[in-house]
Protein backbone atom coordinates (compact mmCIF):
# COMPACT_ATOMS: atom_id res chain seq x y z
CA UNK A 1 0.00 0.00 0.00
CA UNK A 2 1.41 3.21 -0.86
CA UNK A 3 2.69 5.27 2.01
CA UNK A 4 2.53 2.40 4.21
CA UNK A 5 5.20 1.02 5.66
CA UNK A 6 5.61 -1.94 7.12
CA UNK A 7 8.78 -2.13 9.16
CA UNK A 8 8.36 -6.26 10.31
CA UNK A 9 8.46 -6.53 6.20
CA UNK A 10 11.89 -7.99 6.28
CA UNK A 11 13.64 -9.85 9.34
CA UNK A 12 15.34 -7.24 12.01
CA UNK A 13 15.10 -6.37 15.34
CA UNK A 14 11.12 -5.10 14.43
CA UNK A 15 10.54 -8.85 14.30
CA UNK A 16 11.86 -9.95 17.84
CA UNK A 17 9.98 -6.63 19.30
CA UNK A 18 6.58 -7.76 17.98
CA UNK A 19 7.47 -11.14 19.19
CA UNK A 20 7.57 -9.88 22.96
CA UNK A 21 5.14 -7.04 22.89
CA UNK A 22 2.79 -9.53 21.45
CA UNK A 23 3.28 -12.75 24.09
CA UNK A 24 1.34 -13.11 27.19
CA UNK A 25 3.80 -13.80 29.13
CA UNK A 26 6.60 -11.47 28.25
CA UNK A 27 4.17 -8.31 28.09
CA UNK A 28 3.12 -9.10 31.91
CA UNK A 29 5.68 -7.19 33.30
CA UNK A 30 5.34 -3.43 32.52
CA UNK A 31 8.90 -2.16 32.33
CA UNK A 32 9.57 -4.60 29.46
CA UNK A 33 6.70 -4.10 27.53
CA UNK A 34 7.36 0.18 28.03
CA UNK A 35 11.01 -0.59 27.56
CA UNK A 36 10.17 -2.80 24.22
CA UNK A 37 7.55 0.47 23.20
CA UNK A 38 10.07 2.85 23.69
CA UNK A 39 12.90 0.61 21.81
CA UNK A 40 10.50 0.04 19.05
CA UNK A 41 10.21 4.10 18.60
CA UNK A 42 13.97 4.73 18.49
CA UNK A 43 14.20 2.12 15.82
CA UNK A 44 11.16 3.69 13.91
CA UNK A 45 12.46 7.15 14.39
CA UNK A 46 15.91 5.86 12.42
CA UNK A 47 13.96 4.44 9.33
CA UNK A 48 12.29 7.94 9.52
CA UNK A 49 15.26 9.77 9.29
CA UNK A 50 16.44 8.07 6.03
CA UNK A 51 13.86 9.68 4.09
CA UNK A 52 14.06 13.03 5.63
CA UNK A 53 16.21 16.60 4.30
CA UNK A 54 19.75 17.11 5.47
CA UNK A 55 22.31 19.98 4.91
CA UNK A 56 25.98 20.42 4.54
CA UNK A 57 28.33 21.56 7.46
CA UNK A 58 31.50 21.51 8.08
CA UNK A 59 32.73 20.74 11.62
CA UNK A 60 36.33 21.72 13.48
CA UNK A 61 37.79 18.35 15.23
CA UNK A 62 41.18 18.59 17.05
CA UNK A 63 42.84 18.44 13.92
CA UNK A 64 40.94 20.05 11.56
CA UNK A 65 38.28 20.48 9.46
CA UNK A 66 35.55 17.69 8.44
CA UNK A 67 32.82 17.69 5.98
CA UNK A 68 29.04 16.48 7.55
CA UNK A 69 26.03 16.24 6.95
CA UNK A 70 23.56 17.41 9.54
CA UNK A 71 19.23 17.41 9.75
CA UNK A 72 17.58 20.64 8.12
CA UNK A 73 14.27 19.52 8.85
CA UNK A 74 12.52 20.79 12.10
CA UNK A 75 10.65 18.22 13.80
CA UNK A 76 7.57 18.14 16.15
CA UNK A 77 6.70 14.47 17.85
CA UNK A 78 3.24 14.25 19.33
CA UNK A 79 2.02 11.64 21.57
CA UNK A 80 -1.54 10.21 21.70
CA UNK A 81 -1.98 9.94 25.60
CA UNK A 82 -1.18 7.86 27.38
CA UNK A 83 -0.75 4.73 25.64
CA UNK A 84 1.37 6.66 23.13
CA UNK A 85 4.50 8.12 25.54
CA UNK A 86 6.93 4.77 25.56
CA UNK A 87 6.47 5.41 21.94
CA UNK A 88 7.42 8.95 21.84
CA UNK A 89 10.36 8.44 24.64
CA UNK A 90 11.59 6.31 21.96
CA UNK A 91 11.25 8.69 18.90
CA UNK A 92 12.14 11.83 21.33
CA UNK A 93 15.36 9.24 21.84
CA UNK A 94 16.20 9.56 17.97
CA UNK A 95 14.94 13.40 17.70
CA UNK A 96 16.69 14.96 20.42
CA UNK A 97 16.39 18.76 19.49
CA UNK A 98 11.96 17.74 18.39
CA UNK A 99 9.88 20.31 19.73
CA UNK A 100 6.67 18.15 21.21
CA UNK A 101 2.93 18.25 21.31
CA UNK A 102 0.62 16.07 23.30
CA UNK A 103 -2.90 15.08 22.73
CA UNK A 104 -5.23 13.49 25.60
CA UNK A 105 -8.10 12.00 23.50
CA UNK A 106 -10.93 9.05 25.25
CA UNK A 107 -13.48 6.64 24.07
CA UNK A 108 -17.17 7.25 25.60
CA UNK A 109 -20.18 4.15 25.58
CA UNK A 110 -22.65 5.54 23.68
CA UNK A 111 -26.36 4.63 24.51
CA UNK A 112 -26.57 2.31 20.94
CA UNK A 113 -23.99 0.21 22.51
CA UNK A 114 -21.16 2.33 20.13
CA UNK A 115 -18.53 4.35 21.43
CA UNK A 116 -17.31 7.79 20.42
CA UNK A 117 -13.97 9.11 20.51
CA UNK A 118 -13.30 12.50 22.53
CA UNK A 119 -10.41 14.99 22.11
CA UNK A 120 -10.10 16.55 25.86
CA UNK A 121 -7.42 18.69 25.49
CA UNK A 122 -4.14 19.37 22.86
CA UNK A 123 -1.05 21.18 22.97
CA UNK A 124 1.16 21.82 20.56
CA UNK A 125 3.99 24.36 18.90
CA UNK A 126 2.99 25.66 15.70
CA UNK A 127 3.56 23.13 13.21
CA UNK A 128 4.23 25.23 10.00
CA UNK A 129 6.50 23.75 7.38
CA UNK A 130 7.74 21.35 10.30
CA UNK A 131 7.76 17.24 9.84
CA UNK A 132 5.46 16.08 12.18
CA UNK A 133 5.54 12.67 13.93
CA UNK A 134 2.28 10.90 15.61
CA UNK A 135 2.58 8.28 18.32
CA UNK A 136 -0.16 6.35 18.37
CA UNK A 137 0.67 2.26 19.63
CA UNK A 138 -2.77 0.56 18.29
CA UNK A 139 -3.89 2.47 15.25
CA UNK A 140 -7.86 0.41 15.02
CA UNK A 141 -10.38 2.87 13.61
CA UNK A 142 -8.24 5.58 12.71
CA UNK A 143 -10.64 7.59 14.28
CA UNK A 144 -8.11 8.42 17.00
CA UNK A 145 -5.98 9.70 14.30
CA UNK A 146 -8.63 11.60 12.40
CA UNK A 147 -9.39 13.62 15.26
CA UNK A 148 -5.34 13.90 16.22
CA UNK A 149 -4.81 15.46 12.43
CA UNK A 150 -8.35 17.49 12.54
CA UNK A 151 -6.92 19.91 15.78
CA UNK A 152 -3.01 19.56 14.17
CA UNK A 153 -4.06 21.50 11.26
CA UNK A 154 -5.31 24.46 13.32
CA UNK A 155 -1.51 24.77 14.19
CA UNK A 156 -0.50 25.41 10.93
CA UNK A 157 0.47 23.30 7.28
CA UNK A 158 3.02 20.72 8.24
CA UNK A 159 6.02 19.79 5.49
CA UNK A 160 5.23 16.00 6.13
CA UNK A 161 2.51 14.27 8.51
CA UNK A 162 4.37 10.48 10.16
CA UNK A 163 2.28 8.22 11.74
CA UNK A 164 4.35 5.48 13.60
CA UNK A 165 1.99 2.73 15.30
CA UNK A 166 3.26 -0.59 16.52
CA UNK A 167 0.18 -2.68 15.25
CA UNK A 168 -2.65 -1.51 12.93
CA UNK A 169 -5.87 -2.93 11.65
CA UNK A 170 -6.65 -3.04 8.10
CA UNK A 171 -10.06 -0.66 8.79
CA UNK A 172 -7.76 1.75 10.34
CA UNK A 173 -5.17 1.89 7.64
CA UNK A 174 -7.42 2.24 4.88
CA UNK A 175 -9.64 4.83 6.96
CA UNK A 176 -6.27 7.40 7.39
CA UNK A 177 -5.77 6.32 3.84
CA UNK A 178 -8.91 7.84 2.71
CA UNK A 179 -8.66 10.46 4.89
CA UNK A 180 -4.80 11.83 4.64
CA UNK A 181 -3.22 9.81 1.14
CA UNK A 182 -0.06 12.08 2.18
CA UNK A 183 0.14 10.94 5.68
CA UNK A 184 3.15 8.52 6.05
CA UNK A 185 2.19 5.27 8.04
CA UNK A 186 5.22 3.22 9.64
CA UNK A 187 3.61 0.39 11.33
CA UNK A 188 4.80 -2.77 12.65
CA UNK A 189 2.27 -5.35 11.81
CA UNK A 190 -1.00 -5.08 10.32
CA UNK A 191 -3.91 -7.07 11.00
CA UNK A 192 -7.52 -8.26 9.46
CA UNK A 193 -9.83 -8.45 12.27
CA UNK A 194 -11.20 -5.56 14.36
CA UNK A 195 -13.73 -6.53 17.05
CA UNK A 196 -16.89 -4.50 17.71
CA UNK A 197 -15.74 -2.85 20.41
CA UNK A 198 -12.27 -2.08 18.46
CA UNK A 199 -9.73 -4.46 19.39
CA UNK A 200 -7.18 -5.50 17.13
CA UNK A 201 -7.00 -9.18 16.80
CA UNK A 202 -4.64 -10.63 16.97
CA UNK A 203 -3.25 -7.54 18.13
CA UNK A 204 -1.76 -7.13 21.66
CA UNK A 205 -4.24 -5.94 23.97
CA UNK A 206 -4.52 -2.56 25.53
CA UNK A 207 -1.34 -0.88 24.96
CA UNK A 208 -1.89 1.95 27.80
CA UNK A 209 -2.74 -1.02 30.37
CA UNK A 210 0.05 -2.88 29.46
CA UNK A 211 2.54 -0.11 29.87
CA UNK A 212 0.80 1.72 33.08
CA UNK A 213 -1.47 -0.44 34.53
CA UNK A 214 -5.49 -1.16 34.06
CA UNK A 215 -7.58 2.05 34.78
CA UNK A 216 -11.26 2.03 36.11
Amino acid sequence: MENVILLSGKDSLFQELLYEMRHVGIQSSPFRFRHNMERFGLLAGYEISKTLHYRDEEVQTPLGVAKARVLEDKIVLCAVLRAGLPLHAGLLTAFDRAENGFFAIYRRDTIDGGFEVKLEYATLPSVEGKVVIIADPMLATGLTIEQVVRRLLEYGTPKSIHLVSVIGSTVGVQHIRRLYPKIRIWVGAVDEELTAKAYIVPGLGDAGDLAYGEKV
